[in-house]
């Protein structure tokens, strides 16, 4: 069963080898989800896995969302994600997926929503140089020219400008499990994943 899960991220540290190596790791508290509905090619007009992750109080959702979930005798959940994969046979409605499903060495994928910074300059923004700080300059931190003139007399798409910085889906691809905690439903990762700890995160086996 090669799907991926969902979980969120605890924090950061570091594990020291004998070796006298330390490694920045991240924790990852993994599921445990549950299988809420399976799409088939016959039905849905494709093949794949719905799991939910983290049960709430009934109030925290919608009548539909309730009504999805009571039909198949699965407790309130707060997040429902899809995952491709053409081995439906090898999962049921309502069966519980945790860290089993993941190994040690094995490569993932996590994506996640990156730390929002807020409207931004040029500098932090797009690690942009400074200029000359000393001789009556007055260009520390601005931006510079944006573009032509007369010709074409506007401002190109998609250039680089001030803006918001940060808040946006973020993967980082082929991180390397290193630990498995399957009682407390942990994994640790080597390297850093988005977002800050507690934020909703996917992990999808690496291909």
């Amino acid at each position: 069963m090669c799907i991926g899960l969902i979980g969120n991220k605890v924090g950061m540290t570091q594990i020291f080898y004998e070796e006298g190596q330390a490694i920045p790791v991240t924790i990852i508290r993994v599921g445990p989800c549950l299988v809420t509905k399976i799409k088939t090619t016959q039905n849905d007009g494709y093949n794949a896995i719905q799991i939910g992750y983290q049960q709430v109080p009934v109030k925290k959702l919608t009548k539909p969302q309730l009504g999805h979930l009571k039909k198949v005798g699965i407790p309130p959940l707060k997040y429902l994600v899809e995952y491709s994969t053409e081995n439906i046979e090898q999962f049921q409605v309502g069966q519980t997926l945790t860290t089993n499903n993941f190994s040690i060495g094995q490569l993932v994928n996590i994506s996640g929503v990156s730390i929002g910074k807020g409207f931004s300059g040029n500098l932090k923004r797009h690690n942009f140089k400074r200029g000359p700080m000393t001789h009556g300059s007055k260009n520390h931190r601005a931006p510079g020219s944006i573009g032509p003139g007369t010709t074409p007399g506007r401002v190109f798409p998609r250039k680089k400008m001030p803006g918001q910085y940060g808040a946006k889906k973020v993967t980082i691809l082929k991180l390397k499990v290193l630990e498995i905690d399957a009682n407390e439903n942990l994994m640790v990762v080597k390297g850093n994943v988005p977002g800050k700890p507690g934020n909703l995160l996917k992990i999808i086996p690496s291909k």
